[in-house]
C-alpha cells in the first residue's frame, strides 16, 4: 500500500469547517478598506531575492534565516515573498503608480518564512496589508491607525487589543542613537543572550524587542530612542498622539517598539493582545519614507500595516466571536429521474430569484426516509419534496424542519412567494 503524502510542516490546510470564519474576516476587511478609499492590488508570490535584501535589510532575521530562496532554471535568484510591502513598492514604481500622486492600496495573500511552526505562526501564513503613498504628514498616520482600529471594532475584538506606538525618527537620528545604544549594551555584554550578542554588531535596535525575561531590566534601563529624535520627528510624533487622543483611540507609547524591518522611519505601531500567549502582535506597521527612493523610484513618503490572518482567526475563536458554521436553507428532495430533473429546474430558478439562499439538492438516490435524515443533518430550515404525485400536480410539498408548523403544498409558481414570507428578509431581497 502506498504511503499517503502529508502537507509540508508549517504549511496548513484550511478546511471547510474553518473557511466560513476566514471568509467572514476577509469580507469584513475588504468592507472597511473600501470605506476608506483603498483599492486592491494583487502581487506575485515570487519576487527577485534582491528586492527583499535591499528593503528588509540583510542583517535582519528574515533575510539571514527565514526566506525561502532558490535559483530557477535560468539561475535567477528568486524568493517566496516573506512580507508584502516590498512587492507593493516594486509594483508601484514599475507601473508608475507612485510619483506625484496619492495612492491607497491594499492586498492579501500567502507569505512564507522558514521558522519553527507554533500556534499562530506558520511557514506559510496569510496577511492583509494596506499601504499609503504620497502623504508625509502625521494626519495620514492617524487615519491609517484609525482604519486598523475600525477593523478590530467591526470584528468585536476592540476590548482585546492594545495599541502601542513609537517613533524611530529619521535615518540620521536613528544612526546617532544606535551609537549610544551599542555603547550601553557593550558595557553590559555579559548579560546579553546568544541572539542579542549576534545582533549587537548587526542590528542592535532589535535587542530592544527581545522577549527574554532575563534581559528585561537591562532593556528597560537602556537609552531611549525618543530622547534622541530629531526635531521634525518629535513634532510629527506629538501631532500623531494629539490626533489619536482627540479621536478617542487609547494607546501606549512603547519606547522599545522598533519593528523587525530596516525600512521603517518615524511612526511605528502594533496592535497587541494577551489572548494568544507569546504571539501577541496581531497587526503592525509604520512609516517608510525612504523605501521608494531606495528601490529606484522618486522620493515618496509612505506608510502601511499588515494584519496576521491566522492570529486574527485565533483571536476570534479564543474570545468566542467566531460566526457559526453555515447551514443550508433548503434541502430539495426527489425520488426519480423525472422528479430530479424538475427539482433541478426549481432549484436553479430559486437561485436566480434569491442569490443568497443555500439550496442543497439531494443526489445519489435513496428513498425519501433516508433523504429526510440527510435533510435534518444539513441544518436546513425547509425541505422541498417533489415526488411523482407532486410532479403530476405541478406542486411542491414544503416541510418545516425546525418547527412544528404543518407541512404545506404549494404550486411551483407559488414557491418563491412562500419563501419570501417565511425566510429572513436579507435572504430574499
Amino acid at each position: 500500500m502506498t504511503n499517503p503524502i502529508q502537507a509540508v510542516r508549517g504549511m496548513n490546510d484550511i478546511l471547510p469547517s474553518e473557511t466560513r470564519l476566514w471568509q467572514h474576516v476577509e469580507n469584513m476587511l475588504q468592507e472597511v478598506l473600501h470605506s476608506y478609499g483603498y483599492d486592491e492590488i494583487r502581487l506575485p508570490i515570487v519576487e527577485k531575492t534582491e528586492l527583499f535584501k535591499r528593503t528588509i535589510g540583510e542583517a535582519t532575521d528574515i533575510v539571514e534565516k527565514e526566506m525561502y530562496t532558490f535559483a530557477d532554471r535560468n539561475d535567477e535568484n528568486l524568493t517566496l515573498r516573506p512580507e508584502g510591502t516590498a512587492g507593493c513598492v516594486r509594483a508601484g514604481i514599475e507601473h508608475g503608480l507612485l510619483y506625484n500622486q496619492v495612492q491607497r492600496l491594499w492586498y492579501h495573500g500567502s507569505y512564507f518564512r522558514y521558522e519553527r511552526p507554533q500556534k499562530g505562526r506558520y511557514r506559510q501564513f496569510h496577511q492583509c496589508g494596506a499601504e499609503v503613498f504620497g502623504v508625509a504628514t502625521p494626519d495620514a498616520d492617524a487615519e491609517l491607525i484609525l482604519l486598523s482600529a475600525r477593523i478590530f471594532a467591526k470584528l468585536g475584538l476592540g476590548p482585546y487589543v492594545t495599541l502601542q506606538v513609537n517613533s524611530l525618527g529619521s535615518v540620521e537620528a536613528r544612526s546617532d542613537y544606535r551609537k549610544h545604544l551599542v555603547d550601553y549594551l557593550t558595557t553590559h555584554q555579559t548579560q546579553l543572550d546568544t541572539d542579542s550578542q549576534r545582533r549587537l554588531t548587526t542590528n542592535p535596535l532589535r535587542i530592544l524587542d527581545s522577549k527574554n525575561p532575563a534581559m528585561q531590566e537591562l532593556i528597560a534601563n537602556a537609552p531611549k530612542l525618543t530622547d534622541h529624535l530629531d526635531t521634525e520627528s518629535k513634532e510629527h510624533f506629538a501631532t500623531l498622539q494629539h490626533f489619536l487622543k482627540n479621536a478617542n483611540i487609547d494607546f501606549i507609547v512603547n519606547p522599545c517598539l522598533v519593528r523587525g524591518l530596516d525600512y521603517y522611519t518615524k511612526t511605528v505601531f502594533e496592535w497587541v493582545t494577551n489572548e494568544l500567549g507569546a504571539q501577541g502582535t496581531v497587526c503592525a506597521g509604520g512609516r517608510y519614507d525612504g523605501l521608494v527612493a531606495q528601490l529606484g523610484g522618486k522620493p515618496t513618503p509612505a506608510l502601511g500595516f499588515a494584519i496576521g490572518m491566522e492570529r486574527l482567526i485565533l483571536m476570534l475563536q479564543q474570545v468566542h466571536k467566531a460566526p457559526t458554521r453555515a447551514h443550508a436553507h433548503i434541502y430539495l428532495m426527489t425520488d426519480s429521474d423525472a422528479t430530479f430533473q424538475k427539482g433541478l429546474e426549481i432549484a436553479n430558478a430559486l437561485r436566480d430569484e434569491f442569490p443568497r439562499l443555500c439550496i442543497l439538492q439531494h443526489t445519489g438516490g435513496g428513498n425519501l426516509k433516508n433523504q429526510f435524515k440527510k435533510a435534518d443533518k444539513s441544518g436546513a430550515r425547509f425541505a422541498i419534496i417533489i415526488g411523482e404525485q407532486e410532479l403530476a400536480n405541478q406542486t411542491a410539498a414544503i416541510k418545516f424542519l425546525r418547527e412544528t408548523t404543518p407541512q404545506q403544498t404549494v404550486s411551483w409558481l407559488e414557491v418563491p412567494a412562500f419563501l419570501s414570507r417565511h425566510l429572513e428578509k436579507h435572504l430574499v431581497e
